[in-house]
């Protein structure tokens, strides 16, 4: 019997706990939520993904709602929340403070500009006011117009593209300028609508069969890290731990039995499914999920990978070796009771997150489609008897704010196209497992330690930084454990800001990796949550919980921070590049770069392209005192190849010039044009088609097409770059180093 290929997208909804409980003053209502992110994705993000599935009843997913997520909108909805964004909308223009001012000139341009600010004439004009004149000159020359407009703005660009045909609405978007506050008053209440309508559209869907809706630990801690900070050591032996012990099983019942009782109650059953935080899992959390009575749960191909001591390859073309390890359900067996799992294709779930933003939608869904349909046919080839389950799951909420229309051309095209496609069928999770139970089994003890980044949890503990927040956290942990008269009926104020204080998000953003304009923002919200567990207790507080965990202050040199699309015009748009990796040049120690033409050096990568950016001194020009031509050289370390010579005069014997490489892509500054070269027998190198982009503007830009280097995925390669004049050697960066690249 053939099957067709199943396949199951499940979509992770989540934000932290933005809700402060205070820190020893008395809050305003104004107050009450430090960020706007519930509010805004809630009117872009949660209601339209599952309204636009609905339009496919052929097609069945699953979508996790983190509890934490729906305490807050049920906050919006009841008109109880009100963030520092909303309290500055909902004010009459004239009465705007000065630091309010400042805060909206500041933060209401906080979005894409490329998806969500530049569709909007008045909009983009405020934007590019304060980008090309800066803060300074809008506070000194902004009218009070000019504040309302944005106001206004700032809240509907948010609101998603499926509601624009909402007669209020659209007028709205056609008035353009010119906005009241019974105008923005009227906006405050469409959000409202909106998140009004996310909860019950997706139990009708449940109740429908066409959704499964699946839950999280309670404030989305990561259960492995409670029961023990020493499981860190599974993945990275060589890990630095907090100073303290952080093993706190007991609290893994409590988060899993609110989030049950939570789901319950508004969706009218028990769940099946749960989505661990981070899809973080251990052997030590499996007996208290399966008491807990859920059914299954999801993890990361990296952890199936380090739990079958199996590598999962690719081919060229980006598709799993071996697939049939991947592409199965297993059942995990321990004394408690045996718990299904399936693991998710990292790539798959890639592509979609951070890479189809930047195609045509078209192309993008049938890009995708392509896939699956390469997978169904190895299905087929290997005439296996057990169908097949492809797992596609990924954060459902921030990858559409880089899609035009927040992904409603690729989710109608992808849908379009999945819907007459006979041997692909999209189901939920539980109605694969009910109709084909797991029959691969795994020992519940080999579960691999580790989460959906790197099979390791070094996104959250290791990092001075992180460890420690960890510390802190233990402090205040043993301190409630020291009032056992403190018990959740009597003082939840106490228990509710363990749970938040215990959340994953805080420890994402604490050190090296990941950083944002609000990492101070996220810093303080922490410091309040456990600042509310000894207040809470009566208890004195620990005078570093007054002072931020760490400085704040950006940093000259860090490696890229997650996946980048730039466009490449040679203009360095701030939003395309914040991610980017960066390497100051300019003033670096050394002879070579004090004074240097090239300020510094970005680079970064997505599924298609390899990026870089050179930033240069002001006033210079290529041919103008620094040299014409840019040599781009590819080192592959470890790599059986043909390889040569960097192809220039009075090259240097020294290491990194002295090696051999195996690609070269030649720039020439003054006409923007490209050579491509492959290395070749006897140290020569042969010309090769290039689909690499080239932009020279107040900066250069490059993008260079994977397909170029001919790399497979899953590979760390090198580069060095090395300016020339006229075929001889000048210089060279970055000093004494070459730069990492990872393709994904």
């Amino acid at each position: 019997m053939s099957h067709p290929l199943y396949i199951a997208f499940i979509w992770h909804q989540h934000q932290p706990l933005y809700k402060s409980p205070g820190s020893g003053v008395s809050l305003s209502p104004s107050q009450q939520y430090r960020l706007p992110w519930v509010r805004l994705h809630g009117t872009k993000d949660y209601l339209d993904l599952v309204l636009l599935l609905e339009r496919y009843p052929k097609l069945h997913q699953t979508v996790n709602l983190v509890p934490s997520l729906i305490l807050q909108l049920e906050d919006y909805i009841a008109g109880t929340a009100f963030d520092p964004y909303l309290t500055a909308s909902l004010t009459p223009d004239e009465q705007l403070t000065y630091q309010q001012r400042e805060f909206i000139i500041q933060h209401f341009f906080d979005a894409n500009h490329h998806t969500l600010i530049d569709p909007h004439p008045r909009y983009a004009e405020l934007y590019q006011q304060r980008q090309e004149k800066g803060q300074a000159w809008c506070l000194a020359n902004w009218e009070l117009p000019d504040y309302g407009d944005l106001l206004a703005w700032h809240n509907l660009a948010w609101i998603d593209p499926l509601f624009w045909d909402d007669p209020e609405i659209a007028a709205w978007l056609k008035q353009g300028r010119n906005f009241t506050l019974s105008d923005r008053q009227r906006i405050y209440s469409k959000q409202r609508e909106i998140l009004s309508r996310i909860i019950p559209q997706h139990r009708k869907m449940q109740e429908a069969g066409q959704l499964e809706v699946t839950t999280t630990p309670y404030t989305h801690p990561i259960l492995p890290l409670l029961a023990d900070t020493n499981s860190g050591r599974v993945a990275v032996p060589n890990m630095t731990l907090p100073k303290q012990r952080f093993e706190w099983a007991e609290d893994i019942p409590r988060h899993l039995r609110k989030a049950w009782d939570f789901y319950k109650d508004r969706f009218g059953q028990i769940p099946r499914g749960l989505w661990p935080s981070e899809q973080s899992v251990s052997p030590a959390v499996l007996p208290y999920i399966i008491d807990q009575g859920f059914k299954w749960i999801c993890s990361d191909e990296a952890v199936l990978g380090w739990t079958l001591k199996h590598f999962f390859h690719r081919d060229g073309a980006g598709n799993v070796e071996q697939p049939e390890l991947l592409y199965r359900p297993y059942r995990l067996q321990t004394a408690e009771g045996d718990l299904s799992i399936v693991f998710r294709d990292h790539r798959l779930s890639d592509l979609i997150g951070f890479t189809y933003s930047a195609m045509p939608a078209k192309k993008a869904a049938a890009d995708l489609v392509g896939h699956l349909q390469a997978i169904a046919k190895m299905q087929r080839d290997s005439q296996s008897e057990q169908p097949w389950l492809v797992t596609i799951a990924l954060d459902g909420e921030n990858c559409w704010e880089f899609y035009p229309q927040d992904g409603k051309p690729f989710l109608e095209a992808l849908y379009q196209s999945l819907s007459d496609e006979p041997h692909l069928k999209l189901v939920t999770v539980s109605e694969f497992l009910e109709e084909f139970p797991a029959t691969a089994t795994i020992p519940g003890g080999q579960l691999h330690s580790g989460s959906w980044v790197d099979g390791s949890f070094t996104t959250w503990i290791g990092d001075p930084a992180k460890n420690r927040a960890w510390d802190y956290l233990t402090e205040a942990r043993k301190m409630l454990a020291n009032h056992p008269e403190a018990t959740e009926e009597n003082n939840p104020e106490a228990w509710e800001a363990l749970y938040a204080a215990e959340g994953s998000d805080w420890f994402w953003w604490f050190g090296a990796g990941h950083s944002s304009n609000q990492d101070a923002i996220f810093d303080r919200l922490f410091r309040e949550h456990l600042f509310g567990i000894y207040k809470a207790l009566n208890e004195p507080v620990p005078p570093y919980l007054k002072q931020p965990l760490e400085n704040h202050a950006a940093q000259a040199n860090h490696a890229p921070q997650g996946f980048i699309h730039p466009v490449i015009d040679g203009k360095g748009d701030e939003q395309d590049w914040d991610k980017a990796g960066r390497i100051e040049i300019g003033g670096a120690r050394g002879t070579m770069h004090n004074s240097s033409v090239i300020q510094r050096l970005w680079y970064g990568v997505d599924h298609l392209n390899f990026y870089l950016r050179l930033d240069f001194k002001g006033g210079v020009a290529p041919g103008q005192g620094f040299p014409a031509e840019l040599n781009l050289l590819w080192f592959y370390p470890e790599k059986t190849m043909v390889n040569s010579p960097v192809p220039l005069a009075d090259v240097p014997d020294a290491a990194p010039l002295n090696y051999l490489f195996h690609h070269l892509l030649e720039v020439n500054l003054l006409t923007q044009s490209i050579q491509f070269r492959e290395a070749g027998d006897n140290h020569q190198w042969h010309p090769r088609f290039s689909r690499a982009q080239v932009a020279l503007n107040s900066c250069l830009e490059l993008a260079v097409p994977w397909a170029d280097l001919q790399v497979s995925p899953d590979y760390s390669l090198r580069l060095i770059l090395v300016l020339a004049d006229e075929g001889r050697f000048s210089n060279y960066l970055p000093e004494n180093a070459l730069i990492p690249i990872e393709v994904p």
